[in-house]
C-alpha cells in the first residue's frame, strides 16, 4: 500500500454500472433532477476533488457521451456489484495512470456530495492507516463511498472471479477499514435515489435550495 499521508492524488469513479432494478430498470444516472441529470450533478460535485474522473459504466457507451469522461466498463463479466466497478477503476488506474495509487469512489445516484468528501477521507486514511476509509452519515454507512488502495487491485479481482458477487462491506472489513461520519441534517449528503419515491423527494430538496444547489 502506498505511504499513509493526506492529499495524495486520487482517481474519482462514479460507479453506473448496475442495474437498477429497484427503479424499473430506468437509466438512473441519465434520470433527471433540478434540470439536469443525476450522473451530471454527482460529476459536477466529485470532479473538483479528484485529479482525475472516470465513470464506470456498462452496455451501450454512448449515452454517456455528454459526460467527457473516460467510461470504463465492469473487468469481471455477470454485473458482480458495485465492487466490480471499483476493481475496474483501481485496474484502469494502474495501467493508465499508474501515478494515481487511491481511487475514491462514489454511485451515480447520490446527487448531494459534500464537497470535502477525498479530502476527509483522505485525512482519516492518513491518521489511521487503515487501507479503506468509508463515508458515513447519521448512523448509516455507505461503503461504495470510499477511497480505495489500487494495490488491492489483485486481491479483489481474485476474490470477485473466485466467488463471484460480493458485499463491500465484507471485503473492505476482511483488509482493514474505518468511518468517516458527515451530519445527516439538515440534508444528509449521502442520501441516494433508488427509488421513484427518492427521486421525488430529491427533486423537493432541490426546489427548497435545502442542498445547496
Amino acid at each position: 500500500m502506498p505511504a499513509a499521508h493526506a492529499h495524495q492524488p486520487v482517481l474519482g469513479v462514479v460507479l453506473a454500472g448496475g442495474l437498477a432494478r429497484r427503479m424499473g430498470g430506468a437509466d438512473k444516472p441519465l434520470l433527471p433532477l433540478g434540470g439536469r441529470t443525476l450522473l451530471s450533478c454527482v460529476v459536477e460535485r466529485l470532479r473538483p476533488q479528484c485529479d482525475e474522473l472516470i465513470l464506470n459504466g456498462n452496455g451501450a457507451q454512448d449515452r454517456f457521451e455528454g459526460t467527457s469522461l473516460p467510461i470504463v466498463p465492469d473487468s469481471i463479466p455477470g454485473f458482480p456489484g458495485p465492487l466490480a466497478g471499483i476493481l475496474a477503476a483501481m485496474e484502469w488506474a494502474a495501467t493508465f495512470r499508474p501515478a494515481l495509487r487511491w481511487v475514491a469512489s462514489v454511485p451515480c445516484d447520490t446527487p448531494f456530495l459534500p464537497h470535502d468528501l477525498v479530502n476527509r477521507l483522505q485525512e482519516a486514511q492518513a491518521t489511521s492507516g487503515k487501507p479503506i476509509v468509508c463515508a458515513a452519515s447519521g448512523d448509516r454507512i455507505h461503503h461504495a463511498i470510499a477511497l480505495w488502495p489500487t494495490d488491492l487491485r489483485r486481491d479483489l479481482r481474485e476474490t470477485l472471479v473466485q466467488n463471484g458477487a460480493q458485499s463491500i462491506r465484507g471485503w473492505a472489513a476482511s483488509h482493514g477499514v474505518v468511518h468517516v461520519t458527515w451530519p445527516s441534517r439538515p440534508v444528509d449528503p449521502f442520501f441516494n435515489i433508488n427509488t421513484s419515491a427518492d427521486l421525488a423527494a430529491a427533486q423537493a430538496m432541490v426546489e427548497h435550495a435545502s442542498a445547496g444547489f
